[in-house]
């Protein structure tokens, strides 16, 4: 099992870190063996040493499905004007979509990533506070498979390519039928999935402890049987906020901008406070990483700066550790 730290491949980032050298050995001392990166606008450093890239995490839009759709209608709804959408998205043809993905498997290719990280998920700021969903997981899984079969093709590409569960309409991990009709659905030979877990906690308010959340892990491998065999990878934190949902979601908050990019700058806290990221510390959850044995294990956590990534990602290695599940 190789673990990575996840890591924005950005100038704000690299710059805490001395040298590549510097951050070989902070990897090393956190018990990784290199990074999970996602592109953030830059180009990459010309010496970013290609190595370090174990995984890479391809660039999503939350809320993608009615503009690959065209359906402007709906978007004049959502974002109050059709240059607003051209703003956010780039450009108003759908193509737009397919060309990004393109260009982002372009350079997950030449970092020789192991494998690449796909969200299947579709959810509009509104939907995220009111929970009452615009489109089904069958319409988000069948039109994304759609577009990973485009943007994939025929090409023998050098990685796995990973879907990943989230808690919004699409793939949850939580329905068999749904994620075999998604695996089967994508032609690429190279397929799997990384399980995220605190995304299969966000599928379930009532959980209030790590054990339970552990619980809960355990009990949807269960459900899924053989299925479980394309787990390759697992985004490992764990998240508790089912109270929050509880309190927070239901209706739109009187307060929220009328502005679409101030109302997504506002909904990202909101977002933050349902997935919270944070480490696990309770031994729980190492039966179920025995259970997994995924290939790749990804330290996927909340942290403001360089120290509290660290401590973060050390309190996880550490309990591993612990329980005996080997490190970088």
């Amino acid at each position: 099992m190789k673990q990575t730290m996840s890591l924005p491949l950005y100038s704000g980032s690299f710059i805490e870190y001395h040298g590549w050298d510097d951050m070989r050995r902070e990897l090393a001392r956190l018990g990784c063996d290199g990074l999970e990166g996602v592109w953030s606008g830059e180009a990459f450093p010309p010496d970013l040493p290609s190595e370090l890239i174990i995984g890479y995490h391809l660039l999503f839009y939350p809320d993608w499905l009615d503009f690959y759709r065209d359906n402007k209608a709906m978007l004049v709804r959502k974002f109050g004007a059709l240059n607003t959408v051209e703003r956010f998205y780039g450009g108003l043809d759908p193509e737009i979509l397919l060309k990004q993905y393109q260009q982002d498997l372009e350079r997950a290719a030449s970092l020789n990533a192991e494998y690449v990280v796909f969200h299947v998920s579709d959810v509009s700021i509104e939907e995220g506070y009111t929970y009452r969903w615009l489109h089904s997981n069958q319409e988000v899984i069948d039109t994304a498979i759609e577009i990973i079969n485009l943007i994939l093709g025929e090409r023998d590409w050098p990685f796995v390519f990973l879907v990943e569960n989230q808690w919004w309409p699409g793939f949850t991990f939580t329905n068999p039928e749904e994620t075999a009709r998604l695996i089967g659905g994508i032609r690429y030979p190279k397929k799997g999935i990384m399980l995220d877990t605190g995304h299969l906690m966000n599928t379930n308010t009532s959980l209030r402890t790590q054990r339970e959340g552990a619980a809960y892990l355990r009990k949807m491998l269960n459900t899924h049987g053989s299925l479980c065999r394309y787990i390759q990878g697992v985004h490992l934190h764990q998240s508790l906020s089912g109270p929050y949902v509880t309190a927070c979601t239901g209706k739109l908050p009187t307060d929220l901008p009328r502005d679409y990019l101030e109302r997504f700058a506002v909904n990202y806290s909101h977002i933050l406070r349902i997935d919270q990221h944070l480490p696990w510390t309770d031994p729980a959850i190492l039966p179920v990483l025995e259970r997994i044995e995924p290939h790749w294990l990804t330290h996927e956590l909340s942290s403001r700066n360089r120290r509290a990534r660290a401590a973060a990602v050390m309190a996880q290695t550490t309990l591993l550790r612990g329980g005996g599940l080997a490190c970088g």
